[in-house]
C-alpha cells in the first residue's frame, strides 16, 4: 500500500534510522498523511527523550545534554516531514502522538 511505500521511504534515510526512535506514516488520507512522533502538545518532550535516551534520565530539562537531544528530535522530525509531504500525493503531515511506543517505554498518556 501506499502507507507501507512511504514508510520504506523512512527507513531508508540513513539520518532518520540513526536514531532511536522511528517515525511512522500511519495513514494517507485525502493528501493528509498522519505521522508517529514521541512528542506533542499532550506530553512534555523531556518524558519521551528520557525514553529514548537512557542516560538523560537524571539530565535537568535546561542540561546540554537534554537541550542537544531535544534539537536532534526536532531535525529528526523535520526531516521526516520533508521526506513524507515531498512526495506528490501528501499535501501536509499531521502529528499523531505515539501512545503505544510511549506506553512499550513506562510513559503513558491520558
Amino acid at each position: 500500500s501506499r502507507v507501507d511505500e512511504l514508510n520504506q521511504l523512512l527507513r531508508a534515510d540513513a539520518e532518520l534510522t540513526a536514531d532511536p526512535y522511528r517515525f511512522r506514516v500511519l495513514s494517507l488520507e485525502n493528501g493528509v498523511a498522519s505521522v508517529s512522533s514521541p512528542r506533542s502538545a499532550q506530553l512534555s518532550a523531556v518524558q519521551g527523550l528520557r525514553a529514548m535516551y537512557p542516560r538523560l534520565r537524571d539530565a535537568g530539562v535546561q542540561s546540554d545534554a537534554m537541550m542537544a537531544a531535544q534539537e536532534r528530535l526536532g531535525q529528526g522530525q523535520s526531516r521526516a516531514a520533508q521526506l513524507v509531504s515531498g512526495q506528490a500525493d501528501v499535501k501536509r503531515v499531521r502529528w499523531v502522538l505515539d501512545q503505544r511506543w510511549l506506553a512499550e517505554h513506562g510513559i503513558h498518556v491520558q
